[in-house]
């Protein structure tokens, strides 16, 4: 069966897909007569397949031409699943402990095969709604971070490597408007696509578009993430594109991916943390593991800044433009950049996370963490405290110094 052209896929279509494709048969051991496919994508965009057999595994995502939480009313590229694809081998490279690798990209269907991350794993935020500790969590996201955003940034690479990576991933141009859209328009101002609890957060969502500090800082972050090409980013980098078990992180979903600020990934991790964070009153006795999650953003930035800067260190001889050697060859001068980078990525971090947190709470995509709250009042409750230290990170930034002044603040709003 030939698949020469775009085509929606489901259950029955797929089987022929897989039969037609020996690097995807042969993860299966060319043996497909006990093989189960479920559809189970939840996001808003793709349709993603589980395909089990009794001699392998694999997991299909397909883009869709449209936003499939919205329908064909809001058309998308599907070739974002280029970009994905891209990303993933890019990354998967540098960091392959915590990103599942590839098997197959098809860019006439818009379709990545790749590696199926068995049970126990289970979507982040889905495991901290249900309340589970992951010990290896901070460890292993700074990890991830620190590799994926040192290497591709040029810190490590000269200016032409740099630029060819930029110019490969300056064609996704879509779903970065995607994001300059929900992020940083729609929030402030009246859009048919917002929407939060209401009537108990009317009042709240207004002052957010009467807000002209807020905005300031908004146009400025904005600027920032369509001009500044510093890193390949995964460029949504929430709780929902992380799988785990207590022994494993995994990173996936990376079709936003594209050269930009490296403080849109980080701030987006642990914005979405700091969401976590306060829709646990939302449930019964989590005290302890409020703690647990308080201790986690703490130790997420900490190890992120330590390794991210070993990582400089050791590679401050090597190739990378930004901070030539023959220019800054000594220890004191490499120490006052290093300071100054370091403190410039934990603001953008800081107002990139804000951004993404209210954008949770005001925009179109909400996320589980509150939306599993039934009671609504109750819900908006947590969310408006979220919302005020959002915009208290967000309009003074710079006043934090150090991580845990911002866990302070945090602990601070109940």
């Amino acid at each position: 069966m030939a698949f020469s052209e775009f085509r929606t896929l489901d259950e029955t279509t797929l089987l022929d897909y897989i039969i037609s494709v020996p690097s995807l048969s042969s993860k299966l051991d060319h043996n497909l007569e006990d093989i189960k496919i479920k559809e189970v994508g939840d996001g808003n965009l793709n349709l993603v397949f589980i395909v089990i057999g009794s001699r392998g595994s694999f997991v299909i995502k397909q883009a869709l031409p449209y936003v499939r939480s919205i329908g064909e009313a809001w058309p998308m590229t599907k070739e974002r699943a280029y970009y994905e694809a891209a990303a993933l081998k890019t990354h998967g490279r540098i960091c392959p402990d915590h990103v599942p690798q590839v098997y197959h990209f098809d860019q006439t269907m818009s379709l990545i095969g790749m590696r199926y991350l068995e049970p126990p794993h289970i979507i982040l935020r889905k495991g901290l709604v249900a309340g589970f500790e992951y010990p290896l969590l901070a460890d292993d996201m700074s990890d991830y971070m620190s590799k994926t955003l040192f290497y591709t940034s040029l810190l490590y690479h000269s200016t032409t490597e740099h630029k060819r990576g930029v110019a490969e991933f300056c064609g996704n141009v879509e779903l970065c408007r995607l994001t300059e859209q929900v992020v940083f328009s729609d929030p402030y101002k009246v859009s048919e696509y917002n929407r939060w609890t209401s009537p108990y957060l009317d009042a709240d969502a207004e002052a957010l578009r009467e807000d002209k500090a807020l905005k300031v800082e908004v146009a400025e972050l904005k600027s920032k993430f369509c001009e500044r090409a510093q890193a390949l980013i995964h460029g949504d980098l929430h709780t929902s594109s992380v799988m785990v078990t207590r022994e494993s992180t995994q990173v996936i979903d990376l079709e936003f991916a594209f050269y930009g600020p490296m403080g849109f990934d980080v701030g987006a991790f642990l914005g979405n943390l700091i969401l976590a964070f306060f829709a646990q009153d939302g449930y019964a006795d989590r005290d302890a593991y409020k703690e647990w999650i308080l201790r986690t953003i703490q130790n997420t930035w900490e190890l992120f800044h330590k390794k991210f800067v070993a990582l400089w260190e050791q590679h401050k001889d090597g190739e990378g433009e930004a901070y030539v050697a023959a220019i800054y060859d000594n220890s004191e001068v490499q120490r006052l950049v290093q300071k100054r980078f370091m403190q410039d990525l934990f603001h953008d971090t800081l107002g990139f996370g804000a951004a993404k947190m209210i954008r949770r709470i005001v925009g179109v995509a909400h996320v589980e963490d509150f939306e599993s709250i039934a009671d609504a009042e109750k819900r908006a409750g947590c969310e408006r405290r979220a919302l005020e230290l959002a915009k208290l990170l967000l309009k003074e930034k710079k006043r934090f110094r150090d991580i845990a002044q911002v866990v302070s603040a945090i602990q601070q709003i109940q």
